[in-house]
């Protein structure tokens, strides 16, 4: 049995999403409940019978009881995350290990490749039950106020302290996000990659572009106000109509955040990527006779158009039709069930404009698909750049012969938050396709891929 993530570790999160989804894959199984399980499907799915203003209030208690306390978060420890994460992966040689930022893409070349992903970016939700979701400059102080004992105990790790009021609405209403990132690859990385990486391997260093307008508060601590999703940086930082429309719509006490002036930019503190880290890949590289690959790419979502082609060439070859394309959304992923129906994986950072945008254009430029199917995480907030739900039904209707949500109540969507567990039982029961799960494909292949079509996407697979 795999060992349960440390208490101070978030479940719902990019990097814990996708870590399960990648290491229950090496093991052979899917990823029921986001990782969790059946069990936790059933309770989620229960939340719909509640009024709209009960379920969101449920959706924030329930990410509050994540939170850790605040005044001890000198009980974080970085190696004991590290432990966690490795011991989720079988324990076999692999030819390649990917270690750095996050995409939900990224799982599907794990599957592809049968190589684990060890993510630089972990989340620690800390409790701020006094919080105010439209007060940056209150949340900024918070985190000077206690992130000190934090660094303190973890000199390997870099603070970016995160406020978003648009897509995080009812989480930052009671707890503050800290995304730590690795600055070194710690003990037990480096004895994960010793005893599973074949000798003469390759660590692929995952790195995304993507950076912000921050605060530096200290030496490796952090302050970002918005993130990646419907708003710009712009409008996080000095308003707009539609953030005025949103604040006025949702009641708020103010019509434009009071955002803190920013520094300068760092790595976005979800997806970006510390570079400090593929230094001390490098060097420990250099010590064990391991290759190093770089994989570049600017968004967390550039990666997508570039696997969703690896897989339909890939699908080809196995003799499927390549005919059935799955849209996932942020941690609603399935690289198992992807393989097994014969589906052609497009992952979508979140369910917001720009995401839509991107399989809008992926889909304008490419062979038409006979079916769609598509999943939309429900994050509770209709924030700034919500596309209503016409817009991904315009998506469905793009199929040639069928196209159809999984898991997402119409009528509900964004507070859908039963989605969480249907996601997985109406991928099983609408998709009706059923192929044996390919063996993996040597690395070389990703390698003649990349110098063959790497100039048709925004990704580069360059060696270190």
């Amino acid at each position: 049995m795999r060992p349960s993530s440390p208490s101070y570790i978030a479940d719902f999160d990019s990097a814990t999403g996708m870590l399960r989804a990648t290491s229950n894959y090496l093991h052979g199984q899917d990823y029921p409940g986001l990782g969790k399980g059946h069990a936790m499907g059933r309770i989620v799915q229960a939340a719909n019978w509640l009024p709209q203003a009960a379920r969101e209030e449920v959706y924030a208690v329930g990410g509050v009881t994540e939170g850790h306390a605040p005044d001890k978060l000198d009980q974080v420890d970085a190696e004991k995350v590290a432990e966690w994460i490795t011991a989720r992966y079988p324990k076999r040689r692999y030819q390649a290990v990917m270690v750095g930022s996050a995409s939900g893409a990224l799982t599907h070349l794990s599957a592809a490749f049968d190589i684990p992903w060890l993510p630089q970016t972990f989340f620690i939700p800390v409790r701020h039950l006094t919080g105010d979701n439209d007060d940056p400059k209150k949340a900024m102080e918070f985190g000077r106020r206690y992130a000190p004992k934090l660094l303190e105990a973890n000199p390997d790790l870099q603070l970016h302290h995160m406020h978003d009021a648009n897509q995080d609405r009812l989480m930052v209403e009671y707890m503050d996000y800290f995304r730590v990132k690795r600055l070194t690859l710690g003990r037990a990385y480096e004895r994960f990659l010793e005893a599973n990486l074949e000798p003469g391997g390759t660590i692929i260093v995952t790195e995304c572009g993507s950076s912000w307008p921050t605060t530096r508060i200290g030496e490796r601590h952090f302050f970002q106000h918005g993130a990646l999703g419907g708003a710009t940086e712009e409008e996080f930082h000095h308003g707009s109509e539609r953030v005025e429309e949103y604040l006025e719509r949702y009641d708020a006490p103010v019509r434009r955040w009071d955002s803190p002036e920013p520094d300068g930019r760092s790595p976005e503190a979800e997806w970006g990527f510390e570079a400090a880290l593929r230094d001390d890949i490098l060097r420990f590289a250099a010590q064990h006779g391991y290759q190093v690959k770089r994989l570049i790419y600017d968004e967390p979502d550039s990666l997508s158009p570039m696997v969703a082609d690896f897989y339909r060439d890939w699908n080809r070859e196995r003799g499927l039709k390549a005919n059935r394309v799955l849209v996932e959304s942020f941690i609603m992923l399935e690289p198992y069930w992807a393989l097994r129906t014969g589906s052609v994986p497009f992952w979508m950072k979140f369910n917001m404009n720009p995401s839509v945008d991107a399989i809008e254009s992926y889909l304008d430029s490419r062979e038409p698909f006979d079916e769609i199917n598509l999943m939309l995480f429900n994050n509770g907030v209709e924030g700034v750049g919500f596309p209503q739900i016409d817009r991904w039904r315009q998506v469905l209707e793009r199929a040639r012969r069928q196209g159809q949500f999984i898991g997402v109540s119409e009528e509900l969507h964004p507070r859908d938050f039963g989605s969480l567990g249907r996601y997985y039982l109406e991928t099983r029961q609408k998709i009706k396709a059923r192929y044996p799960l390919p063996g993996p494909l040597p690395l070389a292949r990703l390698t003649d891929y990349m110098e063959r079509h790497g100039e048709r996407y925004d990704v580069e697979l360059l060696a270190a």
